[in-house]
């Protein structure tokens, strides 16, 4: 269970090798954590990561989960579930892509896409469904700005989480008054590895400000949490920019 800061005891990362799911994990075990599972494909630095964590204090396990093997995901994530109740589930694989590359490769457009939206529609309600069961707990999943309106840079990508954001949000509204907490993070353009030597978007941010801002939702119980905060008017300005402008706007 929480505790009375809303820190979750024991937490289960889908994508345990994502540098925002161990920022998280990190601050949330410098509070209350005491229990993190991280899923993902067995690696090296699945390894350690894990060992990151145990050196924090946290028992930690790690379990193989492939996000694009969705019909594996009930019994993957299920057994986890039998362990004992999960406070938190953070939904944090995906793919970036290569846009240029995927507009010419159809098949590598349709792996982001399976990646980011699809494998989270499964995981994430094989999640919701065991978190119903035990009447408890928080699934908070990672979007993106890059969801809130389509652009030529990364049209791909940003439908993909366009998507996701629909999903989760449909999916709070399911759970509503079940006991489950449901809360979407939209971050803007992140500074990890993954983002690296790409060009930075205005109003760029790190991996512990999204761990943060995830923290301080949960203990508001938030529905939406976007990172940094300015990003809601931005965003809200950007949806309704005329198309033909759009088009010629530097983002």
């Amino acid at each position: 269970m929480k505790d009375a800061f809303g820190t979750p005891q024991s937490l289960l990362v889908l994508g345990g090798t994502s540098e925002i799911a161990l920022a998280t994990a990190r601050r949330l075990v410098a509070r209350r954590t005491r229990t993190v599972w991280l899923a993902g494909r067995p690696s090296p630095a699945l390894e350690a990561a894990a060992g990151q964590l145990r050196d924090l204090g946290a028992d930690v396990r790690t379990v193989a989960f492939d996000a694009l093997d969705s019909a594996s995901h009930e019994e993957v994530l299920g057994k986890v579930f039998t362990e004992g109740d999960i406070d938190m589930v953070l939904i944090a694989f995906g793919l970036l892509g290569d846009q240029t590359n995927d507009e010419a490769e159809p098949m590598a457009a349709v792996r982001v896409a399976q990646t980011n939206y699809t494998g989270a529609v499964s995981a994430g309600l094989v999640c919701a469904n065991a978190l119903q069961g035990q009447g408890h707990g928080s699934l908070v999943v990672l979007s993106s700005v890059a969801g809130e309106r389509a652009r030529r840079a990364n049209f791909i990508y940003g439908s993909s989480k366009a998507g996701l954001d629909a999903f989760t949000q449909g999916l709070g509204d399911a759970l509503h008054g079940t006991g489950v907490h449901v809360m979407v993070v939209r971050p803007g353009f992140v500074r990890t590895k993954m983002t690296e030597g790409r060009q930075e978007t205005p109003l760029a941010t790190t991996p512990e400000a999204v761990a943060e801002a995830i923290e301080s939702g949960l203990r508001r119980r938030a529905e939406v949490v976007w990172v940094p905060g300015a990003l809601r008017a931005v965003m809200s300005a950007l949806r309704h920019v005329p198309r033909p402008l759009f088009r010629r706007l530097p983002v």
